[in-house]
């Protein structure tokens, strides 16, 4: 190993494949695991290695990365150094004295948002179907207010006890919680498919953010962020079911911003493209479906970390947004122009 800079699970892809050691490696282990084509690592090229795991949803173990590492560096463990690229820079005391909830916050966008949040001074109702990934991501900063109350929001019961948690001042409500589709066109997508993506991406966030009104009405002020999706700007993102919720969450954000505009409430959307957070999809994929899909996905230009979102949101959410109602903020590295 002659490079002066060591290779490690923080680099990114592209120094990984660039390195000739390292392009050696990378290339070998993703060639094991299947059919591996260099073109579809274009849009996470920018991403650190150690991302892989996340995206790889079981396929690529952390063992395997700490291998790739010490494989690189002559069996020698680096010491730990700064990653290259984008860094989250918190902002302290940015959310001091507020308490904002977020949804799905076990993992992937909403542990990030949740977390970004906590770090910035605010109290945070962190709500997840999982207890046990919420206690564990509360475990993790336990210096930071975050109260964590495991619910499924769309039942209308849960959905009570989180506003009762947040107390009688709620400032915040990020909406992150969603699932996929199966990528399936209209012909295909069954009632079970609908009902589920459809209660959970856009009935709860509705649910949900008629709870908190009243006490924002109450305060006079208030933001709500809803993660909307890039299948909610476009037709050739996702499936049918995934598609027409994150098309109604979007006219949801609309529609409630220009009611509340002028009592002090802010709603806003975001809209994702790629993201790097492994989210499952159901164990049976439309052929269909994936088939028409794939020219257009094959189109995402990168993929950001579940952390770049995370600023994306919090800055909407947060009073630095305080002129921004209505919006919707593609976040999606700029597939919405193509």
């Amino acid at each position: 190993m002659t490079s002066r800079h060591p290779l490690t699970a923080q680099s990114s892809i592209a120094e990984w494949l660039d390195h000739p050691e390292g392009g050696a490696l990378i290339r070998q282990v993703l060639g094991a695991a299947g059919a591996f084509d260099e073109s579809q690592l274009a849009p996470v090229k920018g991403l650190p290695l150690q991302q892989l795991v996340e995206l790889s949803q079981g396929r690529l173990p952390q063992s395997v990365v700490d291998d790739l590492v010490l494989r690189a560096n002559d069996g020698v463990m680096p010491e730990s150094v700064a990653p290259t690229g984008w860094r989250e820079t918190v902002s302290a005391g940015r959310f001091a004295g507020q308490t904002v909830i977020v949804t799905g916050a076990a993992s992937g966008i909403g542990r990030a948002t949740a977390s970004r949040i906590a770090r910035e001074g605010g109290r945070v109702v962190a709500v997840d179907i999982s207890a046990e990934r919420l206690q564990e991501f509360a475990d993790s900063l336990p210096d930071a207010g975050i109260v964590p109350v495991a619910g499924d929001i769309t039942k209308q019961e849960d959905i009570d006890r989180i506003v009762a948690e947040a107390g009688d001042r709620i400032d915040g409500l990020a909406n992150v919680a969603g699932v996929n589709d199966d990528f399936s066109p209209a012909h295909e997508t069954s009632d079970a498919t609908w009902d589920r993506v459809i209660a959970i991406n856009l009935t709860g966030t509705f649910k949900l953010t008629r709870a908190v009104l009243p006490a924002m009405l109450a305060a006079g002020k208030g933001s709500v962020v809803n993660v909307a999706s890039e299948a909610g700007l476009r037709g050739n993102a996702s499936g049918n079911a995934y598609t027409v919720s994150k098309h109604g969450v979007i006219g949801f954000t609309r529609s409630a911003a220009f009611m509340y505009a002028q009592q002090g409430i802010r709603v806003n959307a975001i809209a994702p493209g790629g993201v790097a957070t492994g989210i499952p999809f159901p164990p049976h994929v439309s052929e269909a479906g994936s088939a028409r899909l794939a020219p257009f996905q094959a189109a995402i230009p990168s993929v950001a970390t579940a952390e770049q979102l995370a600023a994306s949101i919090t800055f909407v959410l947060s009073d630095d947004g305080v002129n921004v109602n209505g919006a919707v903020l593609p976040s999606d590295g700029g597939w919405s122009v193509q």
